[in-house]
């Protein structure tokens, strides 16, 4: 209940381990966060933590995992023009190759547990973000289970 929701990188990246909120306007309510603090059921501390990027949505809908929600790519590109930003970095969610871009590549997941609890085949990815704000990537390739 102490560890940072969100931090920027030169106020330019937006890394959450879910996803933006529809209840966030300005980075002025992420500083004015109370903490300690419970994760509560709903709302903006909830979707920062458990909200999820779906292709085949616009907007925000209802997620099926029964806590926060899902957004299109259009609110990816509503967030970062309203925030002045160019990229969100995320993870909360296995990916195959480590990592994988959405929204024309405004939106990054990256996952760092290759072989997710022992069930997956993904690999694990790691960012580097340069002075520049170039975004580089170190993947972790799954280990062949023996049979």
């Amino acid at each position: 209940n102490c560890m940072p929701y969100v931090a920027t990188i030169d106020e330019k990246i937006f890394c959450v381990h879910g996803g933006p909120s529809p209840e966030l306007s300005s980075l002025d309510q992420v500083r004015r966060l109370v903490r300690p603090t419970d994760v509560p059921d709903t709302g903006m501390v909830c979707d920062f933590l458990w909200a999820d990027p779906d292709k085949d949505i616009a907007g925000w809908a209802e997620n099926d995992r029964g806590v926060s929600y899902i957004f299109g790519p259009d609110v990816v590109s509503s967030f970062l023009t309203k925030l002045d930003m160019d990229l969100i970095c995320r993870a909360h969610q296995v990916v195959e190759d480590g990592y994988e871009f959405f929204a024309k590549r405004q939106l990054i997941t990256i996952f760092s547990a290759p072989n997710y609890c022992g069930e997956f085949d993904n690999a694990g990815a790691l960012m580097n973000v340069d002075e520049t704000l170039m975004c580089s990537f170190q993947v972790l390739k799954p280990v062949k289970s023996k049979k």
